[in-house]
């Protein structure tokens, strides 16, 4: 039996505290693995510096109207320095500049604390955007808007239209990326000046080209109708200016298994699985079989299963033959079940008595109860009628007769329900 913890907070701690230290050392000095957790993606440290120098704007408007918070505040302005530029509204902002659990923005404080309080002191007059000076020039953690990688090169597009204004350029605004353009639907090209896969011009300009979508199956179109396909996607033929599907299944483009069936769809096709009965076939159901399977027959143009219990299949005694779908199995015959793979005769216990699971004591209070109805029946007989007899010997009959039945209550219900 486990030992419980003394009553009482301070008892409880020192008594958990004797069982941790007392289990064997290789137990409690292992450290538990790590959780399994799904990796992480890190910020990209231009991001978090944006941040940190988002945050640390809104930590000034916080404590645009903060003072020193002593007694004289003009003697301390006076004599100290102005509140608004000095050293205690600095480490105000910073304590607050980081939330608890954001590491990163955490550790670019921590490198670059130095350069913030130089900004503080000596360059925001030259230098009033904090995040160019501190972000950009100073640290070198991002680039200008438009342009990406070390050397702060213009995305595709130009760095005043990166990628044309209908995608967005990888790395726009880092030290990082490959300034790829990653084109909205429909637009497509290396700076997303052209229409997309399945898409045509309608309005084109110096600065803008408007794009929409072609007929469904059309890869490259003329216009929306759909005689103005020019090239067709997978899977359909260009025939007059129109796509039309191709019958994969018909043309033995299909690669279904030998045990399933080819069925065209626009543009493609599916293989769905034969029937049971069939080892190969040429569509869905029995009747499109090229052989039936074993278990099965030809009948007509189907293949049915075989009734396999026609003919006498299960040499066991007492076993019959029960027919399934493709095959059969032998159980046992109706009345027997199956021992050690063998079917014996089931045995159906006898019934019992009403009386014959009664308790030796149960027996002696029935025995009173009957003595009690004789004598109470006898003194009704002696009283000639009398009522007041009378309605003593009928309460003396249901009392032990109440007494008896909850005893017995349960078993009397089901031995009545059983028949017994």
């Amino acid at each position: 039996m486990a030992p419980r913890p003394p009553r009482g907070l301070v008892p409880a701690l020192l008594w958990g505290l004797s069982l941790f230290f007392s289990l064997p050392g290789p137990v409690w000095l292992q450290p538990s693995p790590p959780p399994q957790s799904s990796p992480r993606t890190e910020p990209h440290p231009c991001h978090t510096c944006r941040g940190l120098v988002d945050s640390f704007n809104k930590g000034l408007e916080r404590t645009i109207r903060d003072n020193f918070g002593g007694g004289n505040t003009a003697w301390e302005e006076e004599k100290l320095s102005k509140y608004k530029d000095s050293e205690t509204r600095l480490v105000e902002v910073l304590e607050s500049v980081c939330s608890k659990s954001d590491f990163e923005c955490h550790r670019l404080l921590e490198l670059s604390e130095e350069l913030v309080e130089s900004w503080w002191f000596h360059k925001q007059q030259e230098a009033p955007d904090l995040f160019q000076w501190l972000c950009s020039d100073s640290l070198k953690l991002c680039c200008p808007s438009g342009t990406f990688g070390p050397s702060c090169l213009p995305c595709p597009g130009g760095a005043e239209k990166p990628c044309g204004g209908y995608g967005q350029c990888e790395g726009e605004g880092t030290r990082g990326g490959s300034g790829y353009c990653d084109c909205r639907a429909g637009y497509g090209g290396e700076a997303c000046g052209q229409c997309g896969l399945g898409y045509f011009e309608v309005e084109r300009n110096a600065s803008h080209l408007v794009c929409s979508a072609c007929f469904g199956p059309c890869a490259r179109c003329s216009g929306p109708e759909e005689s103005n396909c020019l090239q067709c996607k997978k899977g359909w033929a260009l025939h007059h200016l129109k796509c039309v599907d191709i019958d994969e299944c018909g043309t033995e483009r299909a690669s279904c298994r030998a045990d399933q069936f080819c069925v065209n769809t626009e543009g493609s096709y599916e293989c769905r699985d034969c029937a049971k009965a069939c080892l190969g076939c040429m569509g869905a159901g029995p009747g499109r079989c090229k052989k039936c399977s074993p278990g099965y027959q030809q009948v007509g143009s189907k293949c049915l299963d075989v009734d396999e219990c026609e003919t006498e299949v299960c040499p066991g005694e007492n076993e019959q033959c029960e027919n399934t779908e493709g095959s059969y199995r032998c159980v046992c015959a109706e009345g027997y079940k199956q021992i050690e793979n063998i079917c014996v005769k089931e045995q159906i216990p006898e019934s019992a008595g009403f009386f014959s699971e009664m308790t030796e004591d149960e027996l002696v209070v029935l025995q009173q109860m009957f003595f009690g109805v004789i004598i109470c029946a006898l003194a009704t007989l002696a009283a000639k009628g009398d009522l007041v007899f009378t309605a003593i010997f009928i309460g003396a009959v249901a009392a032990m007769t109440g007494y008896w039945l909850s005893e017995r209550s349960d078993r009397v219900l089901e031995g009545f329900i059983k028949g017994r």
